[in-house]
C-alpha cells in the first residue's frame, strides 16, 4: 500500500532534516536555503514494531519483512503560497497527493539559521501554513460550487453536494480547517475529488533544541496546548540528534548515543508509528520458515480484504482464514502449540481483523 505521509513547514524548521532521519533509502539535501528542495525526496520507511521481532524469535524464519509507508519531503511554504508566491503551486500540488501531513514546527532559538518572519513563534507559524492550505481549499471548493449551482436546479445529487461544499466554504472562510468538521462518510463524497488540504489528518513535529528534548519548552508547550484544541498530536523531538542516530550502522554506537541523551529509543519510532495511526492503519502478520512478514491494511477490513495486500487473487478466491492473535501465539510459542490449544480459529468472509493478528489465508485459485 503507497500511503504517503507529507512533510510540510515554513522554510528552515527542519523539514529536510527530519526527513534525512526518517527515511532509509532516500537522503534530502539540508541546507540552509530558503528553497533547498525543489521536487519531492520521497523516502520508504519501516514501521518500527517489536511485535514482528518477537515472531521471528520464535520462528527463526529465513527473511523478516517489516511493513513501510512513505514519507514526503516537501520544500518550504511561504505566506502567499496559495496565489504562487515562492514556488507555492508547486509545493501545494505535492501535498494535495499525500494521505496525511507532518507538521514540522520550529520550537528553538538559533541566530545562525535564517528566519524571515521574526521572532520564534510556534503558533503563528502554524497558522501561516494552515492559512495557505485554506485558501487553496477555498478556490477549489469555490470552482465546484459554480459548477454544482448549475446543475442543482434539476439533479437532487448536485443539490446535496452543493450543501456540504457551502458548509464547507463558510468553514475555510472563518479560518478553520475541513477537518474540524467532521464530515460524514457521505457528505465526504461531495468533495472526494477535490482532496482538500485540510482535510487530512495531521500530526505536528515540535523541533527543540537539545536541552529540550526530554522537557520540552515554552514554545513547544504553546504548540501542544493549540494542537490539543484542535484534537491533533504533537511529536516532541529534537531533528539534528535524530539525523545523527539514523546514520549509525553499528547498533552498538546507537545504544550509547541514545544513553548519553537519556532516550530509550529514537524520536522517530514514535513519530513513524505516530504517523502509521494517523492514517488508521493497523497490522497483521504471516509467520512461517521462509519468512516472517508484517502487513498494512485499514482499520475495520474484512478478511477478504486483508487477503488481498498479500495478492488480489487471494481476495477474489477467498475460503477462509485461519487466525492466532499475537498474545496466543506468543505466550504458546508456535502455530502448531496453539492448534493444540485450541487458539487456531477458523473465520470466514465476515471476519474484521484486528491488529496483531497472524492469519493463513486458503482461497480458490
Amino acid at each position: 500500500m503507497a500511503l504517503q505521509v507529507g512533510i510540510v513547514g515554513l522554510p528552515n524548521v527542519g523539514k529536510s532534516t527530519l526527513f534525512n532521519a526518517v527515511s532509509n533509502n532516500a537522503k534530502a539535501q539540508a541546507s540552509n536555503y530558503r528553497f533547498c528542495t525543489i521536487d519531492p525526496n520521497v523516502g520508504q520507511v519501516d514501521v518500527p514494531d517489536t511485535r514482528l521481532d518477537k515472531l521471528a524469535e520464535l520462528v527463526v524464519p529465513n527473511r523478516i519483512v517489516p511493513t513501510a509507508i512513505e514519507f514526503v519531503d516537501i520544500a518550504g511554504l511561504v505566506k502567499g503560497a496559495s496565489k504562487g508566491e515562492g514556488l507555492g503551486n508547486k509545493f501545494l500540488a505535492n501535498i494535495r497527493e499525500v494521505d496525511a501531513i507532518v507538521h514540522v514546527v520550529r520550537c528553538f532559538e538559533d541566530e545562525n539559521i535564517l528566519r524571515e518572519e521574526g521572532d520564534i513563534n510556534p503558533i503563528s507559524d502554524k497558522e501561516i501554513i494552515d492559512t495557505e492550505l485554506q485558501l487553496k481549499d477555498l478556490e477549489s471548493v469555490e470552482k465546484k460550487i459554480q459548477r454544482c449551482e448549475k446543475m442543482a436546479k434539476s439533479d437532487p445529487k448536485a443539490k446535496a453536494d452543493l450543501e456540504v461544499l457551502i458548509h464547507c466554504k463558510n468553514c475555510l472562510e472563518q479560518g478553520k480547517n475541513i477537518r474540524s468538521l467532521q464530515l460524514s462518510k457521505e457528505d465526504k463524497e461531495a468533495i472526494y475529488d477535490l482532496f482538500l488540504l485540510t482535510d487530512k489528518p495531521v500530526l505536528y513535529v515540535a523541533n527543540v533544541d537539545e536541552a529540550s528534548i526530554h522537557s520540552g519548552n515554552k514554545f513547544s508547550e504553546a504548540l501542544v496546548d493549540y494542537a490539543t484544541k484542535e484534537g491533533s498530536q504533537v511529536i516532541v523531538m529534537n531533528n539534528s540528534i535524530e539525523a545523527q542516530i539514523s546514520e549509525m550502522d553499528n547498533e552498538d554506537d546507537k545504544q550509547l548515543f541514545l544513553e548519553e541523551y537519556k532516550l530509550a529509543e529514537p524520536g522517530l519510532n514514535r513519530l513513524i508509528r505516530s504517523a502509521y495511526k494517523l492514517l488508521d492503519l493497523i497490522t497483521y502478520f504471516t509467520a512461517g520458515v521462509q519468512e516472517v512478514r508484517a502487513w498494512t491494511i485499514h482499520t475495520g477490513w474484512k478478511a477478504p480484504q486483508a487477503a488481498s495486500v498479500i495478492h488480489t487473487d487471494f481476495e477474489k478466491g477467498f475460503i477462509k482464514a485461519e487466525v492466532i492473535a499475537y498474545d496466543d501465539f506468543v505466550k504458546n510459542g508456535s502455530e502448531a502449540a496453539c492448534r493444540e490449544v485450541g487458539k487456531l480459529r477458523i473465520e470466514g468472509k465476515e471476519y474484521v481483523v484486528k491488529d496483531g493478528d497472524i492469519m493463513h489465508f486458503r482461497f480458490n485459485v
